[in-house]
């Protein structure tokens, strides 16, 4: 008699913790991530790259790599191939010098978001023009939605103005609002934020985010994070990210 009155308790306390797991902030913290270090170049990643294989970090929802990289004045990658990955490049600080086999050659400064889908095929080198400045930038990687297109190019200035205070769409599947097109049902929004400002993003039923914190400190729905953490986020409807000092912030809405 006792089991039986224990065991509708025990079904209902464990359907109240799958929902209570259902609901997800998952903080990555940025002294976790994979480092490699080359000399001229300094690279943290967040999900597994290169050497760096964590089986419980292969990427999340599409996202597949933020890689946060420190480029010694004068040096770079070299001419190097990519296929089936939309790659955006964010300056945080210095500059980028793009150069690509579809005939492509641009610097990429900070405020500007660079888009390249590899499709089925391109090569392109990455280097700091600089002789005297390093360049610190996130290098993103999203899995595309189809394979096998053309590959294409694409770079837009966001100004700071369109940035502070609010999530300004960065990169979206239909360029809406002046944002680069990525092959891909996704948003990538980026912020500057002051301390105590906040920003608020709802979530659709079944998508998921991303949050990176590119530096300074913000509260993720009253989680804390610092430069370089992230979170993985997942059934939560309403998100807040409130500044604790100033902040640069992106947030990828998946699917």
């Amino acid at each position: 008699f006792q089991l039986r009155q224990e065991l509708p308790w025990r079904q209902s306390m464990n359907a109240f913790e799958q929902r209570k797991e259902k609901t997800m902030i998952q903080v990555r913290k940025g002294s976790d991530r994979g480092h490699a270090d080359h000399g001229w170049l300094q690279s943290w990643h967040t999900f597994s790259f290169a050497d760096y294989h964590d089986p419980a970090e292969m990427g999340w929802h599409g996202l597949r790599v933020i890689n946060e990289d420190i480029v010694q004045p004068g040096k770079g990658f070299g001419m190097h191939g990519h296929r089936d990955m939309e790659i955006v490049t964010w300056i945080l600080d210095g500059a980028l010098e793009h150069k690509d086999s579809m005939g492509n050659g641009e610097v990429i400064r900070p405020g500007e978001a660079q888009r390249m889908s590899a499709g089925k095929g391109v090569l392109h080198s990455e280097f700091n023009p600089s002789q005297e400045k390093a360049t610190h930038l996130l290098q993103i990687w999203i899995e595309p939605n189809v394979r096998g297109v053309r590959p294409s190019y694409e770079q837009t200035y966001f100004p700071p103005e369109e940035r502070h205070g609010r999530l300004r769409l960065v990169a979206s599947s239909d360029g809406r609002e002046g944002s680069v097109t990525i092959h891909q049902d996704a948003a990538l929004y980026a912020a500057l934020l002051a301390p105590g400002e906040a920003v608020r993003h709802a979530l659709a039923p079944g998508r998921h985010a991303y949050l990176h914190v590119a530096r300074g400190a913000a509260r993720l729905n009253s989680q804390p994070l610092r430069g370089g953490d992230g979170a993985k986020i997942a059934d939560e409807e309403n998100l807040e990210i409130v500044a604790s000092e100033d902040a640069e912030i992106l947030l990828f809405d998946l699917p």
